[in-house]
């Protein structure tokens, strides 16, 4: 089957992560089409996955937008919209697996009649999306995806409570690959060392840095548990989110948490010294 997947992001976060490992193995029968040029386009060409960025211009829809930004920002993609629809004419598919990935996608998936599967890593709720916002994902789900894929139960859950299809959403966890955590598991007491974590109660928090990750939050949580207990942070902003980086710094000074958190930036030549142990031990 030749694939076309849609991806919004040129930076590597999870949904990213995720696409990595399901496009690999069609490689020979699919392309990735990016909505953003980034780093996320080298670890594909790394891994020798066919890609190609759609579009240099920004899409400035956001989870808050109300229905004047989305018909304006609508006009504004539809020479993009066209793109894709042509684009798709030589797949058997379409794979969406990003919100603003699915909306270009579905409406191209109704120009060019090829099925579309969408791949829901989110949780379609107020908290996380406006009204509008849900409106439009939810109605293109129902009326347009041949099959909605939902990361966990609980993202299922909110798409069917936001209105969705419950016979079109089903539930299929990420996969990975245990090798590299095997590795680590044997060298657990070295890679405490080599973070300077021995003796300690270690939180781990693997995301980018977000109001809606709840980095403030674990925070909080922290400044109530024993010293021993320590917070680490892998990730950073994406997405203009620097503020919020600010803001958790000085919740930190606030609290007085600065020898219960460490950033992966801060830690960032002791993870680069292990990876290469863990190659030269893999071969």
């Amino acid at each position: 089957m030749n694939i076309l997947f849609l991806d919004q992001s040129g930076q590597p976060g999870g949904a990213e992560l995720c696409l990595l490992d399901i496009a690999t193995p069609y490689r020979e029968c699919c392309l990735v089409g990016l909505l953003a040029d980034g780093s996320f386009r080298e670890r594909l060409e790394q891994q020798q996955i066919p890609v190609r960025v759609l579009t240099t211009q920004a899409i400035r829809v956001r989870k808050e937008s109300d229905w004047l930004e989305g018909i304006r920002s609508g006009i504004q993609l539809l020479p993009l919209i066209g793109q894709i629809a042509q684009l798709s004419r030589q797949f058997d598919l379409i794979y969406a697996n990003t919100q603003k990935a699915f909306v270009l996608g579905a409406l191209a998936s109704l120009i060019s009649r090829k099925p579309l599967v969408y791949h829901l890593h989110d949780i379609l709720s107020p908290d996380h999306f406006s009204a509008v916002n849900r409106q439009i994902l939810v109605t293109l789900a129902n009326q347009v995806a041949a099959l909605i894929i939902a990361n966990s139960s609980a993202t299922q859950a909110a798409f069917i409570k936001a209105g969705g299809r419950p016979e079109r959403v089903h539930v299929v966890y990420n996969g990975f690959d245990p090798q590299p955590y095997q590795q680590a598991k044997q060298q657990r007491l070295a890679l405490r060392a080599a973070l300077g974590l021995e003796g300690r109660w270690v939180i781990g928090h693997f995301s980018r840095l977000s109001p809606w990750k709840g980095q403030h939050v674990l925070l909080e949580a922290l400044s109530h548990c024993p010293e021993q207990a320590m917070a680490l942070f892998v990730g950073d902003a994406l997405f203009g989110e620097q503020a919020y980086v600010e803001q958790l710094h000085q919740q930190v000074q606030q609290l007085g948490l600065e020898q219960q958190l460490r950033r992966s930036a801060e830690l960032f030549p002791h993870f680069q010294s292990i990876r290469a142990g863990f190659s030269e031990s893999s071969g």
